[in-house]
């Protein structure tokens, strides 16, 4: 019996993986921007991010905000993310670490689509080392393992958070 294909195997941290999520929600856009722009709500569905806090007037472009979260087999940690695009109310941007090496980076994208709101979260490994890079250095014989199984957690959690979204601007949920 053949095994199951992953869609993330052969890819290497070198190469800046992504992985997109997307959906459609029954809401104004006005208010899933607010949603979105909200840098704490997504902790409230992610298993992985446990919050987020502005350290200077945001959300704007160049506003910088620590982000803490927290992995079974790393434990926690914070990063400070700087706003590279905020563009309301289509688009919001950061960068993980810095803005011309980051070490991830993190999108949302709001489109209006027969009066609905179709919105889309991209992720982007590196291309600066990050976290990852320990496990990778210490296994390079599984990187393409280690990046694809990274890349299938950011997307449970971009799913997750999506969905939450939502639910709350659709108005299932408080």
């Amino acid at each position: 019996m053949a095994g199951i294909r992953n869609r993330f195997a052969r890819v290497r941290y070198a190469d800046c993986p992504t992985v997109d999520a997307d959906i459609l929600i029954d809401a104004p856009i006005e208010r899933v921007w607010q949603l979105v722009t909200d840098i704490e709500l997504p902790s409230r569905f992610s298993s992985e991010f446990a919050g987020a806090t502005w350290l200077d007037d945001g959300p704007r472009e160049g506003a910088r905000f620590v982000g803490r979260n927290r992995h079974p087999a790393i434990g926690e940690w914070e990063t400070t993310s700087i706003v590279k695009r905020f563009d309301p109310p289509h688009a919001f941007e950061w960068c993980v670490t810095d803005l011309d090496e980051p070490s991830a980076v993190w999108r949302f994208e709001l489109e209006e689509e027969d009066g609905r709101v179709r919105l889309r979260q991209h992720a982007q490994m590196g291309p600066a080392p990050s976290g990852l890079s320990i496990a990778i250095n210490a296994m390079p014989d599984k990187e393409e393992r280690i990046v694809a199984r990274r890349l299938e957690e950011f997307e449970a959690n971009m799913r997750a958070t999506l969905d939450g979204i939502k639910r709350l601007a659709e108005g299932s949920v408080s």
